[in-house]
C-alpha cells in the first residue's frame, strides 16, 4: 500500500486554439458507482476485487472491513487520514447483514469514448461546469489539447487505438502537469502508470500548439469508427430516433442530426477563435440559448470524381442542433438564417469568402409550413383547372378555330435562345455578378444529406449585369 497526501490546486492559463479535456470516471474506493451493489462497502461486507483485475484505487477516508480480497496486480493509494481497520462485527447504521460486494471492472473505460470526457475553453470553465458541445470525433482529446485527470482521483483508461501514438499538448495527473514527453514516458512506464493506462496505444506529450489561426485538424479521423463503436456500447440515448424528414450528417459525427450546417470558405485573414467568439456573443443569447453550436475546421477525406477534386480546400463547419426535441431543427434553422444574413452583410470583414447553408426539414415543411387538408385540396383543384384550360386552348389553336399571330421578334428570340441553350449544355451558366461558387456533391462522403440549400458568394458591389438577350448593358443610365 502507498500513502499519499493530495493537495488540490487549479491551473489558470489559456492557449490559443487549445481546448481543455477532463477525464470523468474514477476508480476511487469511496465512489459508490464502482461497486456492483451501488454503494460503498459496509463493515460486515466481504469486499472482493477480481483476481485478474489490474487497478489503482484511491481510498479517501478510514474504513472498517471484515474481509477484503485483493487483486493480483494492483495498488491502493491512501489519501491523508485514510486507512483500513478490522471490523468488530457490529453492524453500522444502514448496513444490516454482511454480503459479498465486488469492485466493477475498470477496463470498461475507453480513451476514445466521448461519454467519459468533458470539454471546455478554460480551466475556470471546467470548474464552473461550462462545457462545450462537441461533435463525436472531437469529443475526445485532440492533438493540441490539454488533458486533465482530476486531482484526488484514481483512474484506469484503455488506450486501444487504430494509430500507435496518441498526441496531446500536455497531460496533468495527480497534481502533476507533464509538458515533456520524456517525463511523461517515465511516468507511463512506472508501476502506477501501467495500472492507469492499458491498451495498444501510447500517449505522446508534444507541448505544441496550433499555429494556424484558421484552426487545425483534430487528428481523430483515423479512430472515427472506434469512437462510434464505443458510443453505441451502453449508450441507448445517444442515437435517438430523429423526428425530421431529412436529417443531416456532419463530418466528424457518428449519427445524423436535425438542425442546420453552414460550410465556410475563408481567406488568409480568417481567425477561427475570434469568429467562434463572435458567433457566441452575437447570436447565442436568450432567444437561442437552447441551440447547441459546434465550430470546427474539417477536411475532405474522400474525393468525388463528379465535382470535388482530390485537393479540395479545408472548410469551417458550423453545426447547429436544437436541444428541444419537440421541434427538431426549428430554432437551429432560424439561427442559421440569421448567421447567413450576417455573413451577407459583413462576412468579408471576418475573411469569409463563401458560405453554404444546409437545413434539415420537418414533415410539415414539405407542404410549405402548417398547411391543412383544405388548402392542399384547393391547390390540387386549382392546378387541375389550369391544366384543363391550357389544354383546351392548345386544342383550339391546333384545330384552327383560333389563330395566333407570332411576331418576327419572337421567332428571332426563339432561334437565339436555342443557340444559347446548346452552348449552355456544354459550358454551364456563369453568374457575372458573383463569380463561380463551389457546389458540393450531395452524396460525397455522406456529408450533405438534407434539403433547403442556400449558397452565398461574396462579390464586389457596383458591377453591371449584362443580359445576354440584349445588346446593351443594364445600368442606371439606360433606365
Amino acid at each position: 500500500m502507498r500513502s499519499a497526501h493530495f493537495i488540490s490546486f487549479s491551473l489558470f492559463f489559456q492557449v490559443s486554439g487549445a481546448l481543455y479535456r477532463q477525464w470523468i470516471p474514477d476508480t476511487n474506493f469511496n465512489n459508490a458507482t464502482n461497486w456492483d451493489k451501488g454503494r460503498i462497502p459496509c463493515e460486515n461486507d466481504r469486499v472482493q476485487f477480481l483476481r485478474d483485475q489490474s487497478v489503482s484505487v484511491l481510498v479517501q477516508s478510514p474504513l472498517n472491513l471484515m474481509e477484503m480480497y485483493m487483486p493480483l496486480d494492483g495498488e491502493i493509494i491512501l489519501s491523508h487520514g485514510a486507512g483500513f481497520a478490522a471490523s468488530d462485527g457490529q453492524s453500522e447504521s444502514g448496513c444490516k447483514r454482511g454480503e459479498d460486494i465486488t469492485f466493477k471492472d475498470p477496463n470498461q473505460y475507453k480513451w476514445y469514448d466521448p461519454k467519459y470526457w468533458h470539454t471546455a475553453l478554460s480551466m475556470s470553465d471546467l470548474e464552473n461546469e461550462k462545457y462545450l458541445f462537441t461533435l463525436d470525433e472531437e469529443g475526445v482529446p485532440c492533438q493540441y489539447d490539454d488533458v486533465i485527470f482530476r486531482p484526488g482521483t484514481s483512474f484506469r483508461v484503455d488506450l486501444d487505438s487504430d494509430i500507435q501514438i496518441i498526441n496531446v499538448k500536455t497531460i496533468s495527473i495527480m497534481n502533476r502537469k507533464f509538458a515533456s514527453n520524456d517525463e511523461f514516458a517515465e511516468h507511463q512506464w512506472s508501476n502506477t502508470g501501467k495500472l492507469q493506462f492499458q491498451g495498444n496505444g501510447s500517449i505522446a506529450v508534444t507541448n505544441t500548439k496550433c499555429e494556424d489561426k484558421s484552426g487545425c485538424e483534430c487528428g481523430n479521423f483515423d479512430n472515427h469508427r472506434r469512437i462510434c463503436s464505443n458510443l453505441q456500447q451502453g449508450s441507448e440515448n445517444h442515437f435517438p430516433g430523429l423526428l425530421c424528414t431529412s436529417p443531416l450528417k456532419p463530418q466528424g459525427h457518428c449519427s445524423k442530426v436535425c438542425g442546420a450546417i453552414i460550410y465556410l470558405e475563408y481567406g488568409p485573414q480568417f481567425d477561427l477563435e475570434s469568429y467562434r467568439a463572435q458567433l457566441g456573443f452575437s447570436f447565442l443569447g436568450l432567444k437561442y440559448e437552447g441551440v447547441q453550436m459546434s465550430v470546427t475546421k474539417v477536411y475532405k477525406k474522400q474525393s468525388s470524381k463528379k465535382i470535388i477534386p482530390t485537393d479540395a480546400v479545408p472548410r469551417i463547419q458550423i453545426v447547429l442542433i436544437d436541444e428541444v426535441k419537440s421541434a427538431p431543427g426549428t430554432l437551429a434553422a432560424e439561427l442559421a438564417e440569421e448567421i447567413m444574413e450576417d455573413i451577407t452583410s459583413r462576412g468579408d470583414t471576418f475573411g469569409i469568402i463563401n458560405a453554404e447553408l444546409r437545413k434539415s426539414s420537418n414533415s410539415e415543411d414539405q407542404f410549405g409550413g402548417n398547411m391543412n387538408a383544405g388548402k392542399i385540396v384547393g391547390i390540387v383543384a386549382g392546378a387541375f383547372i389550369a391544366a384543363l384550360l391550357i389544354g383546351n386552348l392548345i386544342y383550339l389553336i391546333a384545330s384552327g378555330r383560333i389563330r395566333a399571330k407570332i411576331s418576327s421578334a419572337v421567332i428571332k428570340f426563339r432561334k437565339y435562345n436555342q443557340f444559347e441553350n446548346e452552348e449552355a449544355a456544354d459550358q454551364g451558366f456563369r453568374n457575372v455578378v458573383y463569380g463561380s461558387s463551389v457546389h458540393l456533391s450531395p452524396d460525397s462522403n455522406d456529408l450533405y444529406s438534407g434539403e433547403n440549400t442556400i449558397t452565398i458568394v461574396t462579390g464586389q458591389s457596383g458591377t453591371n449585369f449584362a443580359n445576354p438577350l440584349f445588346e446593351q448593358d443594364f445600368n442606371e443610365e439606360s433606365c
